[in-house]
């Protein structure tokens, strides 16, 4: 079994720490608001034994820093940083092209970056992307009521125990760790910022053109967060591929691990068989 190295990459938003286990093509790991690249230890072992598993912390999160507050505009700035992050990753290692897994806020960064620099994407695996909801009075008003650092004090913790349904070691972990960011000024800040910047016009993909690359979609069937039966239908129609749905909320990696797992890994053995870059890394 292989270990985990940590190294810490300066980019333009903070230093952000980069996990890896494994060797082989790249998947890269980009998780959800709040939380950390932790979110992803029920299915960081398996995804390894055949892939270099690369697990990100968002800058503000886990071990990354947010060198500045002030000028982070939320998912709008994590958009920003991911090519950064993956272009770094390339030219220091060779690691690319990447398949991106991205969950919630990650799965919205995941798309742009795919759409804008699709030489660097082998494939996408969404959980409950980003970037479907419908404007409308009830969705604009929770954004800027959670978009409020001092309502985020109180909203962390609580809004997770809502969303990850299911109870176990790794979800638990999410729960603590949520509890620590709600009484950090940073966390609360970077918790609240994205918030703020899911009603910006910049987080909405519907009008825009769909990247072209091999894409699996994932949902929870319980996510309170982002229902499949709106957001989910939404990115369906969008993406032209079916939702898998799992008995879980917002993070099936981490609440319903197996079930997951029996979807994506097909899916990315779909990916060894037909992109020579892909496989050859």
């Amino acid at each position: 079994m292989s270990a985990t190295t940590t190294k810490i990459l300066a980019t333009s938003l903070g230093d952000v720490a980069i996990h890896v286990r494994g060797s082989g093509p790249s998947v890269v790991l980009l998780h959800a608001n709040p939380g950390s690249s932790r979110d992803f230890d029920a299915v960081v072992a398996t995804l390894s034994e055949n892939s270099r598993v690369v697990s990100i912390d968002w800058p503000g999160y886990g071990e990354s820093t947010l060198s500045d507050p002030t000028s982070f505009h939320g998912a709008l700035s994590y958009r920003d940083v991911v090519p950064e992050i993956l272009h770094a990753l390339n030219d220091e290692h060779s690691w690319g092209p990447f398949v991106l897994v991205g969950s919630s806020v990650g799965g919205f960064a995941a798309i742009t970056t795919a759409q804008h620099h699709h030489e660097l994407i082998a494939g996408l695996v969404l959980v409950a992307p980003g970037g479907f909801t419908s404007h409308n009075v009830i969705s604009s008003l929770a954004c800027r009521t959670l978009g409020r650092e001092r309502v985020a004090r109180y909203a962390v913790r609580p809004l997770a125990w809502l969303y990850l349904r299911r109870r176990n070691a790794v979800t638990r972990n999410s729960l603590r760790e949520a509890r620590g960011v709600s009484r950090d000024a940073t966390g609360r800040a970077v918790f609240a910022a994205v918030w703020r910047s899911f009603i910006e016009p910049g987080h909405d993909l519907r009008d825009t053109v769909k990247p072209e690359t091999p894409v699996l979609v994932t949902w929870g069937r319980w996510d309170p967060v982002l229902p499949v039966w709106t957001d989910g239908r939404t990115a369906s129609s969008w993406l032209q591929v079916p939702v898998h749905r799992f008995a879980s909320g917002h993070e099936p990696y981490a609440e319903t691990p197996d079930e997951w797992l029996a979807v994506v890994q097909p899916f990315l053995a779909s990916l060894r068989d037909t992109s020579n870059s892909w496989r050859n890394h």
